[in-house]
């Protein structure tokens, strides 16, 4: 007895359907875990983070005044001072703690705390984390793109 020919293909077609079910449940699941930003509150001042060089991997926000933030991609803040906490990943020379050709780059993770008195209601500010080899720094520019504040401690692990 040979295999019927159509239930052979119907399974081949219940398998195809079944991947392409799969993929696309896994897909909208991975789209569903980033939520968009919230609208910007005319009321508050908000910061926008930017990594410009390719070996500056992450800048997120840790802390607004010694208080944990939920969400780590922009800081929404009222008028007046405040202390933000950012965690500032990049990649540095030499993996392994080796500075020759053969160590790859590896990992620093920072923290770092920019303080600034003057956050105004209504106006976006840019706060941009760079590194020069080992050591992370970070500015925070207002909209007319002038440094109106920089870090003041880093902690790396």
């Amino acid at each position: 007895n040979a295999p019927d020919r159509r239930y052979s293909k119907g399974l081949d077609l219940e398998k195809i359907i079944m991947r392409r079910l799969t993929l696309l449940l896994a897909a909208s699941i991975v789209a569903g875990c980033q939520s968009p930003l919230p609208p910007v509150n005319p009321q508050m001042a908000w910061v926008d983070f930017s990594t410009p060089f390719p070996n500056d991997k992450l800048l997120m926000a840790e802390r607004l005044d010694k208080q944990r933030l939920n969400d780590g991609r922009y800081f929404q803040v009222m008028p007046g001072s405040h202390v933000l906490l950012v965690r500032f990943d990049f990649a540095v020379p030499g993996g392994n703690g080796g500075w020759g050709a053969m160590g790859g780059p590896s990992e620093r993770l920072c923290y770092l705390t920019i303080k600034y008195d003057h956050f105004e209601a209504g106006q976006r500010y840019l706060l941009v984390g760079q590194s020069i080899a080992f050591v992370p720094g970070a500015r925070l520019y207002n909209a007319q793109r002038e440094i109106v504040a920089e870090d003041s401690e880093s902690y790396c692990l």
